[in-house]
């Protein structure tokens, strides 16, 4: 287990810090803000961020990086956060999509997509989930049937964020349907612009929103195929654990503390807060454990060692810890800040709302759970 920064990292921060206070940042970042139930388009943004070498500081220099060590990608991502940069274009595009494209990717395929990623040109989304197969994903029943030299792709997925916005999707989908539950499962690189793809919007309560993707033949090259074929099993599960380093829960979990003392202060500045004074202590000291496994995590994957059992611990207790600040949080407001919208209310009213999907993205908390019960279990028959 690591605690604190290297002077070096501290430099690091800094400098990110300075780049995301300039005005032409701060006037790009209220403009991607959702308000009044709109979601922006945040691409403006990013390009701006991939401008100035903001968002895949740790890729190779010849796919748009700098060449800096993972955990410095990490930093960045703090601050990104903390300076109000809606962060699900970084996660899904540069976090997921990207850095499994860095691990499994062949090396066309790093270079075809990564450097348009890494500017902020383009974007990617996951397209896991489906209707009928959403923390099971060995139930997932989209087929990729061979065609000539590639594959047509047919299937519904479903809950993604951002895929109006995004060119590529990071697919699963049964090469070798009856092969098995987790056997004959492949991984593709999918254009979201191409014909047979169908992007819509699905209801819900969250300023982000959820998209139905319907793919209908969808034509793809075998140089869209991840990896071998039938083998995207280990590499999907491997997929998830990078997911799964619970740094992006963490950090609204934080966004969202300091939003419910920002709305306490403004309430009442010169009064006691002694009935949330424990609570906030409380709070704050689980916030640091929680950064402490989001890190521990980070330093592994930065060091090439993919912990699965580290991830769910990390993913399972930031989310937890997320869902419950923002429902603790939703009172604190009071009538006066909420019909005045201050920032601190509409923070709190949209974490309200984002707040219950957080346990059930990436893994929800009984699979997450599971996958700590069955390493334990694994130990104890060993020590047997």
């Amino acid at each position: 287990m690591r605690y604190g920064f290297t002077e070096e990292q501290q430099r690091f921060r800094a400098r990110v810090r300075q780049a995301l206070r300039s005005a032409e940042v701060r006037a790009a970042v209220a403009g991607a803000v959702p308000a009044a139930g709109v979601e922006p388009d945040q691409r403006p943004l990013y390009r701006l961020l991939g401008e100035r070498g903001l968002l895949a500081v740790h890729w190779p220099e010849e796919f748009g990086g700098a060449g800096r060590p993972l955990t410095d990608a990490a930093i960045v991502a703090e601050e990104l956060v903390r300076a109000g940069v809606p962060d699900t274009p970084h996660v899904n595009t540069i976090q997921i999509v990207g850095q499994f494209l860095l691990m499994a990717g062949s090396p066309e395929q790093r270079r075809r997509h990564l450097p348009a990623l890494a500017r902020g040109e383009r974007f990617a989304s996951v397209l896991y989930t489906e209707p009928d197969a959403g923390s099971d994903l060995g139930a997932l029943s989209t087929v990729a049937e061979p065609d000539g030299d590639g594959y047509r792709i047919t299937g519904t997925k479903v809950f993604s964020l951002k895929t109006r916005f995004a060119d590529l999707g990071l697919c699963a989908a049964r090469t070798t349907p009856g092969a098995g539950k987790y056997q004959g499962i492949s991984l593709f690189l999918v254009d979201l612009k191409v014909p047979g793809v169908t992007v819509s919007v699905l209801p819900g309560i969250g300023d982000e929103q959820f998209h139905r993707v319907d793919l209908d033949a969808v034509r793809v090259s075998g140089d869209d195929l991840l990896g071998a074929r039938d083998q995207g099993w280990p590499l999907l599960d491997q997929a998830l654990a990078i997911e799964r380093t619970g740094l992006d829960y963490h950090l609204k979990a934080e966004y969202w503390l300091q939003a419910a003392l920002e709305a306490l202060l403004d309430r009442e500045p010169d009064a006691p807060h002694d009935a949330h004074l424990e609570r906030i202590g409380r709070w704050d000291g689980a916030l640091t454990a929680d950064h402490a496994l989001a890190w521990e995590v980070l330093t592994g994957l930065a060091a090439d060692r993919v912990d699965p059992v580290a991830a769910a611990v990390a993913k399972y207790h930031s989310s937890e810890l997320a869902q419950d600040i923002a429902a603790w949080a939703a009172d604190i407001p009071d009538a006066a800040q909420r019909a005045g919208r201050t920032r601190a209310a509409v923070i709190l009213d949209s974490a309200r709302r984002e707040a219950p999907g957080l346990t059930l993205s990436a893994g929800t908390s009984e699979v997450m759970l599971q996958i700590m019960a069955a390493s334990f279990d694994n130990l104890g028959q060993e020590k047997r």
